[in-house]
């Protein structure tokens, strides 16, 4: 009689090479790898090219930049709106990482603040400021959950940041986010540039610090030059 364990094996690599596992009469798909690669790649693609033109930009230079033809985008996405709903979570998810790791670190706290700032600009968080909108029922609530995280973690990076007397206590965290997210958007017609975006980073963050005290004359102390 020939060995049922041979068969089986032979049929869950027959499966798994076309992205499937079977176990009995249940098959349970899985994303190739080449697939989940084409999706990051789109995601990170859109991010740059709703940043530099707008939530309205044609998906046609998405899927050019991407190196991928139009039907391999739309597998992945069936519109605009489920593109753009991927792009701001992708970009939520890595703000929020980000902000809980400096938040977890036991150093300067105006550094970590920076480190964050410098973190949630190469995510392109200027896109955030065209997205953020009309979002579906099931995306709010994941988004809810992302923002909650941010949230948290970006208070705490503040709160001791003011508590070590660092920077002014009137700035809250959504003025923080909202003010990152408008400095990275480039201006029409103007490309965006890395190096500038960063520069306005360090410049927002120098405006939130708590001014040197001054000696009997006016003057800066010597310890803040």
């Amino acid at each position: 009689m020939p060995s049922l364990g041979a068969n089986a094996g032979l049929s869950l690599a027959t499966a798994e090479e076309a992205g499937t596992t079977g176990i009995g009469t249940c098959r349970v798909s899985r994303p190739r790898a080449d697939a989940v690669r084409n999706r990051a790649r789109i995601v990170a693609v859109a991010r740059d090219v709703f940043l530099a033109e707008g939530p309205e930009a044609p998906l046609d230079e998405v899927a050019k930049r991407a190196g991928i033809g139009n039907a391999t985008l739309y597998r992945h996405f069936a519109d605009r709106r489920a593109l753009l709903q991927a792009v701001l979570l992708f970009i939520m998810s890595r703000t929020a990482e980000h902000a809980e790791r400096e938040a977890a670190e036991n150093t300067d706290a105006l550094a970590a603040l920076r480190r964050f700032m410098h973190d949630a600009i190469d995510e392109r968080v200027g896109v955030v400021c065209g997205l953020l909108v009309d979002t579906t029922e099931q995306i709010s609530a994941e988004l809810a959950v992302l923002c909650g995280r941010l949230d948290t973690a970006g208070e705490r990076l503040m709160e001791k940041a003011r508590r070590d007397g660092q920077i002014r206590t009137d700035v809250g965290l959504h003025e923080l986010v909202v003010s990152m997210s408008q400095l990275a958007r480039p201006l029409p017609g103007v490309r965006y540039r890395d190096a500038d975006t960063h520069r306005g980073v360090d410049l927002l963050l120098d405006g939130l610090r708590v001014p040197a005290p001054a000696d009997v004359n006016g003057r800066a102390a010597l310890s803040d030059r």
